[in-house]
C-alpha cells in the first residue's frame, strides 16, 4: 500500500492571514544563519557583507534580524509590513520563520480566534504575552523509558 504524503501531513490549526504577525514582534530576537543571509543578499541583489551589515546586527554570540518600531506591539522584525502585517521577504525568510511554530497549533491564534469570538470583533488584538515552559515527563515504554520533551503555554501571571 502507498501513502499519499497528503495522509502524513499534520492539520493546521491557524490561519497567518488572520493575525497580526504576533510571531514577528514577540521574540526580541530571530537568528539567522549564513544560508539566511545569503537568502537576504540574494533576495535584494546584494552582497552577502551587504546584507550582513543592512538588515542583520550582532546579539550576544549570535546574528539576529534587525528591528524597528512597531504600530501594534513594542517592536518588531523589519521586514514585517506594519499596514497589511505580512512579510516583505516571505520568499526570502531566514529559516526560524519558515519553521514557526514549528507544530499544527500556534498559541497565539488560539487567543486571538478565542478574544475574537468573546469580543464579537474580528478586528480585536489581545496584546498578551505567551510564556512557554519546558515539561520533562518520564514514559513508561517497553525500551525502559525516556524523556521526552514536552512544550505547553502559560497564561502571564498578573
Amino acid at each position: 500500500m502507498v501513502k499519499t504524503i497528503k495522509d502524513e501531513q499534520p492539520r493546521t490549526y491557524f490561519d497567518c492571514a488572520k493575525c497580526p504577525a504576533y510571531c514577528c514582534s514577540i521574540y526580541d530576537r530571530v537568528q539567522v544563519t549564513k544560508r539566511d543571509i545569503n537568502r537576504l543578499a540574494k533576495h535584494f541583489g546584494v552582497s552577502y557583507e551587504t546584507a550582513r551589515r543592512r538588515y542583520t546586527k550582532q546579539w550576544q554570540d549570535e546574528r539576529v534580524l534587525k528591528r524597528v518600531k512597531d504600530v501594534i506591539f513594542e517592536e518588531t522584525c523589519m521586514f514585517l509590513d506594519q499596514e497589511t502585517r505580512g512579510c516583505t521577504i516571505y520568499h526570502a525568510r531566514p529559516g526560524v520563520c519558515r519553521e514557526y511554530p514549528a507544530r499544527s497549533r500556534c498559541a497565539y491564534y488560539d487567543v486571538l480566534q478565542f478574544e475574537r469570538r468573546q469580543q464579537d470583533d474580528e478586528t480585536v488584538i489581545p496584546v498578551v504575552q505567551i510564556t512557554y515552559h519546558e515539561v520533562k515527563k518520564k514514559t513508561t515504554t517497553a525500551d525502559g523509558g525516556a524523556t521526552e520533551k514536552v512544550w505547553e503555554w502559560e497564561p502571564e501571571k498578573a
